[in-house]
């Protein structure tokens, strides 16, 4: 899998060669216009990197709704599987359910962008070369955003309430889809000859059990 911005000069040949060896192109860190986007899609991209974040905003100024930019492409082209990170900080809500909406059950994809001080108490932590701040759930470094301490279960509550979704619906986002998306067989569902790494959840999605090769940890 890999992200890349399609605007670039000799994107759309890269993507086509990488779709071509088999790889999941993905959208992302870009300032693409809408048509950059669809060439990229045309070429062979068939998926979105933590949708909003490091894009081009749907709108600068009160002309923008005319060139709508790659999350005009993203989100209402059905060839388009996209991952957000649900956290609540990273995106509103309300615009996880805009994505949610827009993509669909199927389509759309769960990923924390989390890094090492996930679970930890507030605090200052080494992301690579450099420090960042952990403050009630943020991540930041300089006062802007770098990773998350998201963590995949929250993630799944977060969708089910701000995309109005059952709690099947939100798992498939953390489990089914993101094998689709990576074209991993035998992950992400319970089936008959399937891997058997799974969480138990209670209703309130919750982590119960969790299973890693059918024993439990």
């Amino acid at each position: 899998m890999m992200t890349i911005a399609p605007e670039l000069a000799g994107a759309p040949e890269v993507i086509a060669e990488a779709a071509r060896r088999g790889v999941c192109v993905s959208l992302g860190h870009s300032d693409a216009d809408f048509s950059a986007a669809e060439r990229g899609i045309a070429a062979g991209a068939r998926h979105a990197t933590h949708t909003f974040n490091a894009m081009r905003p749907l709108s600068h100024n009160h002309l923008d709704h005319r060139n709508p930019g790659i999350l005009g492409a993203v989100l209402t082209d059905r060839r388009v599987s996209a991952d957000l990170i649900a956290d609540g900080i990273h995106l509103d809500p309300a615009i996880v359910k805009l994505i949610a909406l827009a993509k669909g059950p199927e389509r759309t994809v769960l990923i924390t962008d989390a890094i090492s001080a996930t679970g930890m108490p507030d605090g200052r932590y080494r992301l690579g070369g450099f420090e960042v701040d952990v403050r009630e759930g943020k991540c930041t470094r300089n006062g802007s955003l770098a990773g998350s301490v998201l963590t995949m279960d929250r993630a799944v509550q977060n969708l089910a309430r701000f995309a109005e979704w059952d709690l099947p619906q939100a798992v498939a986002a953390a489990s089914r889809n993101p094998a689709r998306v990576a074209r991993l067989a035998n992950k992400g569902v319970l089936s008959a000859g399937a891997d058997a790494d799974f969480v138990v959840l209670n209703a309130q999605g919750e982590v119960q059990r969790t299973f890693v090769g059918g024993i439990e940890c």
